[in-house]
């Protein structure tokens, strides 16, 4: 029996009246958990090429089969999984992206957004919106990231590898859009691990290339960059707040993903960003956005926990090119990088 590879849900085609879909709705924390639940239980791994019935497939992870067979069922109506005609249970597209070792794997990234934080936090979105602040604080009694760090040492885990995940797949997107070939060196502020400049000077042989991002960040940097990797001999890892100052001096600036804080930390970024390149800067500004782009519920739904967890918000291209003006920054295009992401090609007025 061959593999399903398209989303096929058990129920009718014919489209829910509007109850019934509010109904679904509102029960989207069921979804949600049991995205969580199979990936933590590890049987998207588990089910190989070829279908498999529940008991074989409880055999494997250790679990019972019954209660197993009711999580399948219910991800089988959003297309994750696919039941056969004979009782098993195949892969999909979507449910091939819960396993571990898949090259667009988004395990980690399910995982991190259903961590035990996030069933606290969502509750009080009303808090959030009526007061436009973080809920984090109240809940934990300190910052988002002190919080995960210091207290939640498993969920930050799980972000790390979210943001490698995240990153190594983006970067790629990223590396092939950007022409550099007038350029000698970049600089990626904010940068996480790495994976952007990596890519970018194996792209470039004869570039140079620096990160910039926290120190408890670039300690896990792209082994690459460290010492003894590939791209070391033309590499620079900097730990360092871009919030603060940019000690880095190059001719293009790659700044991605994090201008979703609040507007005085986005301002201070930008400003440091143009005092360190200095006029004929290139600066890159590479951000999810939540209109002209066909993940319009997954941006809208990050821009709702970027408010619960640090108080930011994703950007509209409007709003996104106010912040850019503002800062004094002249922008040449602006580019989809892949179905989430947008760039934004400026350069610092001469």
């Amino acid at each position: 029996m061959t593999t399903a590879t398209t989303a096929a849900p058990t129920t009718a085609n014919t489209a829910p009246p509007p109850s019934m879909r509010l109904r679904e709705l509102v029960f989207g924390a069921a979804c949600a958990a049991a995205l969580r639940a199979a990936a933590r239980l590890r049987v998207p791994d588990a089910l190989g090429d070829e279908p498999a019935y529940v008991e074989d497939l409880a055999t494997v992870v250790g679990i019972e089969p019954r209660p197993l067979r009711r999580l399948l069922r219910a991800l089988s109506c959003y297309g994750v999984f696919a039941e056969q005609k004979d009782g098993s249970f195949a892969h999909t597209d979507m449910s091939r992206l819960l396993r571990e070792d898949d090259p667009n794997s988004l395990r980690f990234i399910s995982l991190w957004c259903t961590e035990p934080w996030t069933w606290a936090a969502w509750p009080k979105l009303d808090e959030a919106v009526r007061s436009n602040h973080n809920v984090v604080e109240e809940l934990y009694g300190k910052e988002f990231f002190d919080y995960l760090h210091e207290d939640a040492p498993e969920s930050a885990d799980v972000f790390n590898r979210a943001m490698t995940t995240s990153s190594e797949q983006s970067a790629r997107d990223v590396a092939q859009l950007l022409d550099l070939s007038g350029s000698s060196s970049v600089a990626d502020i904010g940068g996480g691990q790495g994976h952007v400049v990596a890519s970018l000077l194996e792209k470039y042989p004869s570039m140079r290339g620096t990160l910039l991002d926290l120190p408890r960040v670039v300690e896990h940097a792209d082994p690459r960059l460290r010492a003894g990797g590939a791209l070391a001999d033309r590499a620079e890892v900097v730990p360092g707040d871009c919030r603060a100052a940019i000690p880095v001096r190059a001719d293009v600036y790659i700044i991605k993903n994090i201008l979703e804080w609040d507007d005085d930390s986005t301002a201070r970024t930008l400003r440091n960003v143009i005092d360190a390149g200095g006029p004929g800067a290139r600066v890159v500004v590479i951000e999810n956005l939540v209109d002209d782009t066909p993940s319009m519920r997954f941006s809208t739904a990050m821009d709702l926990l970027l408010l619960l967890n640090v108080g930011g918000a994703k950007h509209t291209t409007k709003s996104m090119v106010e912040r850019l003006t503002a800062a004094g920054l002249f922008i040449n295009s602006v580019r989809p990088v892949n179905p989430y992401l947008h760039a934004f090609d400026c350069t610092v007025p001469v």
